[in-house]
């Protein structure tokens, strides 16, 4: 996977990243790739981008991006004032899927939480991803917790 880089995100990298979340909306998102890309993208990358604690990342092969994923690191009182690495919106274009981009692009973000001193990483994954949840288990991930979610608006 040696052609495989990783780099933090631009607002240029906006559209690829929208269009790779919109390939894939289970659980009744409602991303769309536009165009035009709808304002409310650049403003959550700005607030992404301000945030010291936050890391949008894109996946390129030969400068063209074919995964990302948001890198949120936590920090708590629990385990000592422990910090958490916190690995979001994982997703790898279709056509580049099954070839070890995956496993590449999650062992180079737990990489990135062992550096920022995170005690643990963790992920959230969708129900319905069953193929995404054996993949995490393969690669030495435990089931640990059930999740819940409160929907406080909307989404337009």
């Amino acid at each position: 996977m040696s052609e495989l880089t990783f780099r933090d995100a631009t607002d240029a990298d906006l559209p690829a990243i929208i269009a790779l979340l919109a390939e894939d909306q289970i659980g009744g998102r409602k991303d769309d790739p536009g165009p035009p890309l709808d304002p409310v993208y650049a403003a959550a990358f700005a607030a992404i981008d301000g945030d010291a604690n936050q890391r949008l990342i894109v996946a390129e092969i030969h400068g063209a991006v074919i995964g990302t994923m948001q890198l949120s690191f936590l920090p708590g009182l629990l385990n000592r004032g422990a910090w958490r690495g916190q690995i979001e919106a994982v997703r790898i274009a279709a056509n580049q899927r099954s070839k070890g981009r995956g496993e590449t692009m999650i062992a180079w973000a737990v990489e990135q939480c062992r550096a920022r001193g995170c005690f643990m990483a963790q992920l959230t994954s969708n129900n319905d991803r069953v193929r995404a949840h054996a993949f995490y288990e393969r690669l030495g991930w435990q089931k640990s917790h059930a999740g819940f979610k409160l929907y406080l608006t909307e989404v337009h």
